[in-house]
């Protein structure tokens, strides 16, 4: 068993700065975990704690089931792979990956073993007797995951490991991280600050943010039902419109409206199921948010603005016009024939509006 467990996690440092603030997290044997924020968040810190590379200011450290607080890293049965590598240079990719096997020493028939059977599975047999400068960049990587590998750790620790690689190799990495994950079984934390990643790879995400979990969940989940408007506003790229307006009720009808700086007010339709959860928003400010690809032009009654920029992706368009002072974001397919300065009008498709309460910022399932 390699299930992780924070309970009351605290990091404080010399200055009386609070990295990390009493966190609980519950990491499940062979889990795929993403920890993903913004800088300064926390993610790294935590990482850290779990590896024994940082001291543990406050709470308890559990790695299959056992109290780790004391325990040196050395002896925590995990593997951690940093962004910069940290391959022995002047070594091959042989002896790096067999250094940490030699000071445990493993005899040479086991520690060959291993690396030839990492090196298969990560497609780098024939670069064992290379150095590191005559490798690319994912295949350095690699190396540094192959050292982790041979180890047989529980648990792999990852901080932001394919940051320094271009974007078609990322995408790559990403797959065959994944494909790693599901061969070894073993439970993976991965630390990263790009949502993209934390979306396609982890088997459930942890959002932190000033030391803070702001939810943990999967990432349907986290896209489809964020628990607060800093989640809804992180995680998604274009990242979600949020407007001001007041949720009102008439004859059984609920509707948002809002005002809109230089056309009339604006008012969208809204499906309540649970009215108890809206009776305290009723005729009062209300924040709700609206993802870009699920706002749609039409030639009636709506949010009307202007276009300020059109992007175009390729097979996707992001239409971006001006609302209650900022740039709101409508993504649509690339048939689409406006041109800046246009005068549109939006509306939500049906059931994909999320609601917030102003003052905790939390969502109102609705």
């Amino acid at each position: 068993m390699a299930g992780i467990t924070l309970r009351d996690l605290t990091k404080i440092y010399d200055n009386n700065f609070e990295a990390v603030k009493s966190i609980n997290l519950e990491i499940e044997d062979g889990e795929f975990m993403v920890l993903v924020g913004p800088s300064g968040c926390g993610k790294t810190t935590t990482l850290r704690m779990i590896a024994g590379l940082e001291d543990i200011s406050g709470g308890e450290l559990y790695i299959g089931g056992e109290l780790m607080n004391k325990v040196d890293p050395r002896d925590r049965n995990i593997a951690m792979v940093f962004q910069n590598y940290a391959l022995y240079p002047y070594m091959s990719v042989y002896d790096n990956m067999a250094f940490g096997l030699k000071l445990q020493k493993f005899d040479k028939k086991e520690i060959k073993r291993r690396i030839d059977e990492a090196a298969k599975i990560l497609d780098i047999s024939e670069q064992l007797d290379k150095k590191p400068k005559a490798l690319s960049g994912g295949q350095r990587q690699r190396v540094a995951l192959g050292r982790a590998i041979v180890r047989h750790p529980q648990v792999f620790l990852m901080d932001e490991p394919l940051s320094n690689l271009d974007a078609k190799l990322r995408v790559q990495m990403r797959a065959e991280l994944i494909k790693l994950h599901e061969d070894l079984q073993t439970t993976f934390v991965y630390v990263t600050h790009d949502q993209t990643e934390a979306m396609t790879m982890g088997s459930r995400i942890c959002v932190m943010d000033l030391g803070q979990i702001k939810q943990v969940a999967t990432p349907e989940e986290i896209y489809s039902k964020p628990d607060n408007l800093f989640v809804a506003g992180f995680i998604g790229s274009p990242q979600m419109n949020f407007y001001k307006g007041t949720l009102s009720e008439e004859m059984g009808a609920y509707h948002l409206e809002g005002e809109n700086e230089e056309y009339d007010a604006f008012r969208f339709s809204i499906d309540i199921s649970d009215q108890e959860s809206v009776a305290p928003y009723l005729n009062k400010e209300i924040i709700f948010g609206i993802r870009p690809e699920h706002l749609m032009f039409t030639d009636g009654e709506g949010l009307r603005a202007k276009i300020f920029v059109i992007e175009l992706l390729g097979s996707e368009v992001n239409v971006h016009i001006r609302v209650q002072g900022d740039i709101h974001t409508v993504t649509t397919d690339a048939g689409t024939h406006f041109k800046a300065g246009d005068a549109v009008t939006v509306v939500p498709k049906p059931g994909r509006i999320h609601l917030f309460d102003p003052e905790t910022e939390n969502a109102i399932r609705y």
